[in-house]
């Protein structure tokens, strides 16, 4: 039984390399392609490539090297995580009202030309911006939380080591993406500190959210609730800091922004994370 499970162990963590080498390199494979065919790297197959090859890779893994599909995370339990959906849709409007509420009274941020029409076109954008983020956020998610986080933990670590592990592939993976798939204009919304500082930030911001993403998905043991999060953040997230309806001093975004790589974004995280941890441990050690 102990050779059993030693194997079992090694086979888990050789796909869990195959499956993160497969995931960082894919955009830089994608980049490659591009320039070969000499194609637009914002609409090219190397973007496609890109977001396609961490959920491919984990279904290879799972249908023919030996991982199994049982902590998928597929059933959404509706009943079970009602609360849970309710968390995920309002997490990301919450916390990024309360970062631009901290901006605009620090002087660091505005909402210009703010007036009910402007309200009832964000409220527009962000509606249209759920179906593609939730198209999208499939291919992410299922690969994120519904393989490498259960996978790690399928491997023996902790939880919090897991939320940082799954949080560097992810930060990495997006790498590529900001530098050459995204375009130029969107990405300088993100960047105004600059690339030095956007991408240990970056790191920074996303290993606070897989501490948050991370923690919904072990209570709640499925995928669709995270899914329904990283969408409403994605869908409000991008009109807020692309199309103009928050704008921020030179050099504050870096501390105010409800992107996810500002100081007061990280800090919130890590005390949700946190919170959520707390809770439930907590609900583990009281459960009969």
């Amino acid at each position: 039984m102990a050779t059993q499970n030693k194997r079992g162990r090694k086979t888990v963590i050789r796909n869990l390399f195959i499956f993160a080498f497969v995931s960082i390199s894919a955009g830089w494979v994608g980049v490659g392609l591009d320039t070969l065919a000499g194609t637009s790297r914002i609409e090219g197959p190397g973007q496609l490539l890109w977001i396609v090859a961490p959920l491919l890779t984990m279904a290879l893994l799972r249908a023919f090297a030996g991982d199994g599909w049982a902590d998928l995370g597929l059933r959404p339990q509706w009943k079970r995580n009602a609360v849970w959906y309710v968390f995920s849709l309002l997490m990301f409007p919450a916390s990024a009202g309360l970062i631009v509420l901290i901006g605009v009274m620090a002087g660091a941020a505005i909402l210009p030309d703010f007036s009910t029409a402007r309200a009832v076109d964000f409220c527009r954008l962000a509606l249209l911006g759920l179906l593609p983020s939730f198209l999208k956020n499939i291919f992410e998610e299922f690969a994120w939380r519904g393989y490498l986080a259960p996978r790690i933990t399928a491997a023996g670590v902790s939880d919090i080591s897991n939320h940082l592990l799954v949080g560097l592939v992810w930060a990495a993976w997006h790498i590529p993406y900001y530098l050459f798939f995204m375009d130029r204009t969107s990405f300088a919304a993100y960047n105004a500190q600059g690339v030095g500082l956007f991408f240990p930030m970056l790191f920074a911001g996303v290993l606070a959210m897989s501490f948050v993403y991370g923690e919904v998905r072990l209570l709640t043991r499925s995928v669709w609730p995270v899914l329904l999060l990283h969408t409403v953040s994605n869908a409000v997230g991008a009109p807020l800091l692309i199309q103009g309806f928050l704008r921020i001093a030179p050099g504050m975004d870096v501390v105010v922004s409800p992107g996810p790589g500002s100081f007061i974004s990280v800090l919130l995280n890590l005390t949700l994370g946190f919170g959520l941890y707390r809770l439930r441990k907590n609900s583990v050690l009281t459960s009969p």
